[in-house]
């Protein structure tokens, strides 16, 4: 909240930044795509606010998201909103955020660096997720372990084409984005 507070008072430009960081999240995790499983999966939008904020804005954004959604769509729920906001709001941003720059520093180029941080920031969310489910429901043969695994086969089927085509809608933003941005004294927190 105090960085949050901090960007509005110290750089207010930034304000449209963060709300559409925000507002992109937001929408694509209010997508709930059936898996084959009889489940749903969702991307999960964090990686265009990582690339344009930074991971330390994400948590907020994710909690507002979050809220909105358990009030308002019924979706995720107020009994799992710090599971929820952990996976989605630290734990895939910071995935993200370590693997853009490590990627940038081993010479590749910004969109497959992107790219590639944002698809693992997505799945590190679900595997994150999966273990959540796993220490809430270990598996009576098994336990911590077996149900971890079943919980992330499960979500791959879905999650695997999903964060893809998120990775790659994330780099098409960007890129977008900042053919805007570079008319403007904006730079990229990453």
């Amino acid at each position: 909240m105090r960085r949050v507070t901090r960007l509005m008072r110290e750089d207010p430009e930034q304000r449209l930044l963060l709300a559409a960081s925000g507002a992109f999240m937001f929408a694509l995790t209010a997508l709930k795509m059936p898996s084959v499983t009889g489940s749903s999966s969702h991307p999960v939008g964090t990686a265009l606010g990582v690339f344009l904020l930074g991971p330390g804005e994400m948590p907020v954004l994710a909690a507002i998201g979050l809220l909105f959604q358990a009030l308002l769509l019924a979706h995720g729920g107020l009994t799992t909103f710090g599971a929820n906001l952990f996976s989605l709001g630290v734990v895939g941003p910071i995935v993200t955020w370590l693997l853009f720059r490590a990627l940038r520093m081993a010479g590749l180029r910004w969109e497959l660096s992107c790219g590639l941080a944002a698809l693992a920031g997505d799945l590190a969310t679900y595997l994150t997720t999966s273990l959540q489910l796993a220490l809430a429901f270990p598996a009576p043969a098994g336990g911590i372990i077996a149900s971890f695994l079943k919980f992330a086969g499960i979500f791959s089927l879905a999650q695997v084409p999903i964060a893809a085509a998120e990775a790659i809608l994330t780099v098409m933003v960007l890129r977008n984005l900042s053919q805007y941005l570079k008319q403007t004294s904006f730079t990229y927190a990453s």
